[in-house]
């Protein structure tokens, strides 16, 4: 029978980070999942414009609330991709490395990341409170408030804060005590 550390190299860590990294994980697959069903609200909507379009009244607000449903499902399932590691990269060279050489170079590039994400939060939670403030409004005919949707963005910025904070305590986690791939090949 498998230890709790050969499952997972975070197991080893100090409890508080690894019950921080449990906690963003199961808060992000949560609302990743949410996310991945608003892609069927997008359609809804987009199928309701089309269908008003044809045969009755062309909707002012249909490809507006698409456009902000898209931006939730794209920013609130950000997190969640990033936690299964299905972002999109250049897998010419990084395939072939081990898990740990993975690890090691995930573990810089994570901390560009989180100045990335900083710069982009604090920008965030400076259009947010303005459009709050003085109520800001799209310039669509349909001139829905945008503080909503910006709200959104600030929230799933931080959410994709936590979760890089997440992995890169995994990627130590792996650099100092291994992968499940390799403690399975040291056992075979």
């Amino acid at each position: 029978m498998e230890s709790l550390m050969d499952q997972d190299p975070v197991a080893s860590l100090p409890t508080p980070i690894r019950s921080f990294v449990r906690i963003v994980e199961t808060i992000n697959r949560r609302i990743g999942r949410f996310a991945m069903y608003l892609v069927f609200v997008m359609i809804g909507i987009l199928l309701y414009s089309s269908i008003s379009k044809t045969f009755f009244f062309p909707s002012l607000w249909t490809l507006e609330m698409a456009q902000f449903v898209m931006v939730a499902f794209y920013m609130l399932g950000g997190p969640y991709s990033m936690q299964l590691n299905s972002h999109v990269r250049m897998d010419l060279i990084y395939g072939s490395w081990s898990p740990k050489k993975k690890a090691i170079i995930d573990s810089i590039t994570i901390i560009m990341l989180l100045v990335y994400l900083s710069i982009l939060l604090y920008g965030g939670i400076s259009s947010t409170s303005y459009a709050l403030e003085y109520g800001e409004r799209s310039y669509s005919a349909w001139r829905p408030y945008m503080s909503p949707i910006k709200i959104i963005m600030c929230l799933s910025i931080v959410l994709m804060l936590l979760q890089a904070i997440a992995v890169w305590f995994r990627d130590i986690a792996t650099i100092m005590y291994g992968d499940n791939s390799e403690n399975a090949e040291a056992q075979s």
